[in-house]
C-alpha cells in the first residue's frame, strides 16, 4: 500500500483519504505519513483540520510521524505548520511538540541539521514554548521534546532545570541529559551531576540522585567519582546501595 502511495498524485492520495471508511482511516494516514512523497504529504496537509479532526486521528498522525525511522524535512515542517498559532486540544498539542522533538532528533542522526530550516524553527518552537510554561506539567512536555531533538546546544537548559526545577522537572531533565552520547557530556555537566547527587544545593529525591549517578558512571567516568559514590552508598537505603554497587560493577566490567 505504502509502496502504491509513492507513485499517486495527490489528488489520488486525497481522494483517498477522503473516501476511506471511518475505521480504516488512521490505516490510511499512517501509510501516508510512511510513504512521505511530495504527493502524500500534500494531500495530508489539505485533508488534516487540526480544529476540527478527532483528536484520536490527530494523535495518530502525530505519532506516525514522531515513531518514522527516517523523517524528511518535509514532514518535520508538515507537523509545524499544523500546529502552528493554531488553539488545540490540550493531548493533541502536547503529542505534537515531543513528535517536533523526535523528528529533530532524527534528522539530526540523518546529518540532516544543517541542512533543514526546519530543524531550526521546530528547535525555536519547543524553546519558545518551554519559556512560557508556567506549570510543571508543560514543562515536563518541553522538557521531553529537548530529550528527543538531543540538541547539544540545549544541554545548559536542560541543566538548568536539572538542578533548580521540582522532582518531576529533575527527573525528565536529568533522564534528557542521559541520552546524549559521552562526548556532549563536559565537565560542567559532570559538576552539576555531582551536586544533584551529593545534594550540595538542596535535596533530591532518590530517583534524581540514581539518574546523576548513572551519568557519572555511564560517560567515561573519573576513578574519583567511583570512590565518591561507593562512600556515599554507605550512607543509603540497601535497595539504593546495591543498585550503585551493580552499576560500578558493570562499569568496571
Amino acid at each position: 500500500f505504502i509502496q502504491m502511495l509513492h507513485s499517486a498524485k495527490k489528488r489520488d492520495v486525497l481522494q483517498l483519504l477522503r473516501r476511506a471508511p471511518e475505521e480504516m482511516l488512521p490505516f490510511v494516514v499512517e501509510a501516508a505519513v510512511a510513504a512521505q512523497s511530495a504527493a502524500s504529504l500534500a494531500a495530508l496537509s489539505d485533508f488534516l483540520d487540526f480544529g476540527k479532526e478527532p483528536k484520536s486521528l490527530l494523535e495518530k498522525f502525530l505519532y506516525a510521524a514522531a515513531f518514522s525511522p527516517r523523517p524528511s524535512g518535509e514532514l518535520l515542517r508538515l507537523v509545524l505548520d499544523k500546529l502552528d498559532g493554531k488553539q488545540l486540544a490540550l493531548e493533541v498539542q502536547e503529542t505534537g511538540i515531543v513528535a517536533v522533538g523526535s523528528l529533530i532528533g532524527k534528522l539530526c542522526q540523518q546529518k540532516l541539521c544543517g541542512l533543514q530550516q526546519e530543524v531550526e524553527r521546530g528547535a525555536e518552537t519547543i524553546l519558545r514554548g518551554l519559556r512560557v510554561a508556567k506549570e510543571s506539567s508543560e514543562v515536563v512536555i518541553y522538557l521531553l521534546a529537548l530529550g528527543n531533538a538531543m540538541l547539544p546546544e540545549t544541554i545548559p537548559i536542560l541543566l538548568d532545570h536539572a538542578e533548580e526545577g521540582p522532582a518531576t522537572v529533575t527527573t525528565v531533565a536529568i533522564s534528557a541529559l542521559q541520552r546524549f552520547p559521552t562526548q556532549h557530556i563536559s565537565s560542567e555537566v559532570k559538576r552539576a551531576m555531582r551536586r544533584i547527587f551529593h545534594e550540595k544545593r538542596k535535596s533530591y529525591e532518590k530517583t534524581c540522585r540514581l539518574a546523576a549517578a548513572e551519568i557519572l558512571l555511564d560517560k567515561e567516568p573519573f576513578p574519583m567519582d567511583v570512590i565518591n559514590i561507593l562512600l556515599a552508598a554507605n550512607e543509603l537505603e540497601m535497595e539504593t546501595a546495591t543498585f550503585l554497587l551493580l552499576k560500578v560493577q558493570n562499569t568496571l566490567r
